[in-house]
């Protein structure tokens, strides 16, 4: 009786799944254009998504790498508008990132660049702007654009600001290049607005954290010289 219980399930289990497959061919029979459809359009996207990004993006990156050259030693000549504008036969700088934008790491430095030249000429307000449209991962980099936008800002007597940006610049990175010298120019001023008290805590940053930074003689000043005339001050 068992057994045949047993074969009764078996043949049950056999039926349903006879029923099911039926059901799916027949299912498959009536929606075979949507289904091979769909399966085409998949297998485009993944080919147009292999394309752009394993092939069109990459090359785009190497043009405006190439095309970015000369701009750069424009720029490492100090021949700023050349860089920016480029010469006629060459492109600068916002060549680069009107053609590459949003697609490479060049239009991206491109955006540093041309900040720092505007800077250089004293167009402080396109300093800033394109500076701020630099979105850097290089940790030094991307301090010495927000204390350019510090420089920009106090340019514009606008030395609020001007102290934002260089804390975030000092807070950007740790080296002891960028770190202590934008502490020291937050320092200076906020000494110039009267605020000896914050003033005194960004020359101790430099102090105690960046020792090494003064004695290298990469600010060159006696920070205790500093620190002993804004504590006479307060």
């Amino acid at each position: 009786m068992a057994k045949n219980k047993q074969q009764d399930t078996i043949l049950d289990r056999e039926i349903d799944l006879q029923e099911q497959y039926g059901k799916a061919e027949d299912f498959f029979e009536k929606n075979r254009n949507l289904i091979v459809g769909l399966g085409a359009l998949i297998l485009l996207v993944a080919i147009a998504y292999f394309g752009f990004y394993r092939v069109y993006l990459p090359g785009q990156e190497a043009e405006a790498n190439a095309n970015m050259y000369a701009a750069q030693q424009y720029f490492q000549k100090d021949s700023f508008r050349l860089a920016i504008n480029g010469d006629g036969n060459n492109d600068g700088f916002l060549d680069i990132i009107d053609s590459y934008s949003g697609m490479t790491k060049s239009a991206n430095l491109a955006q540093y660049y041309a900040g720092v030249s505007y800077l250089n000429m004293g167009k402080y307000d396109e300093a800033i702007d394109h500076l701020s449209n630099y979105s850097g991962k290089d940790l030094m980099t991307a301090a010495m654009a927000k204390g350019a936008i510090g420089d920009a800002y106090m340019e514009l007597q606008n030395p609020d600001q001007g102290i934002s940006y260089y804390k975030k610049a000092a807070n950007a990175s740790s080296n002891q290049f960028t770190a202590p010298l934008f502490l020291w120019k937050a320092g200076m001023a906020l000494e110039s607005q009267g605020n000896y008290s914050e003033a005194k805590n960004m020359y101790r940053q430099i102090k105690d954290k960046y020792p090494d930074a003064t004695k290298a003689g990469n600010l060159n000043i006696d920070i205790d010289k500093y620190l002993t005339r804004v504590e006479a001050k307060l």
